[in-house]
């Protein structure tokens, strides 16, 4: 993953609401969910919602897809994936950190 990539996904990350709602999509799975709901369970106005969305869909960490007449959101596993990669790719000289057993997949 590009560096600049990268930091696009942590500045998106870097408030309350747009990490809130990504742990709330990664949590729901692909599956996803309406931004209606997505507002009702962190509490976002719908005016603020859409900014924070719009920021996530731009820097690759959600993806929308329309469903009738409401757009659903879901995490994008792949980039999330990408910057976890990113950050631990020279971790510990290039060995593990933790036990294997203890490494968690983060595909749904």
């Amino acid at each position: 993953m590009e560096t600049k990539a990268v930091l696009a996904a942590l500045g998106a990350l870097s408030q309350e609401s747009r990490l809130n709602t990504f742990r709330l999509l990664v949590r729901t799975g692909p599956q996803g969910l309406a931004a209606s709901k997505i507002g009702e369970q962190l509490d976002i106005a719908p005016s603020s919602l859409s900014f924070h969305l719009k920021e996530l869909t731009n820097a690759g960490l959600i993806e929308p897809r329309q469903e009738g007449r409401f757009i659903i959101y879901s995490a994008n596993f792949d980039t999330m994936n990408g910057v976890l990669s990113f950050l631990t790719d020279n971790c510990c000289g290039g060995q593990s950190c933790a036990p294997s057993s203890t490494i968690k997949s983060c595909k749904p």
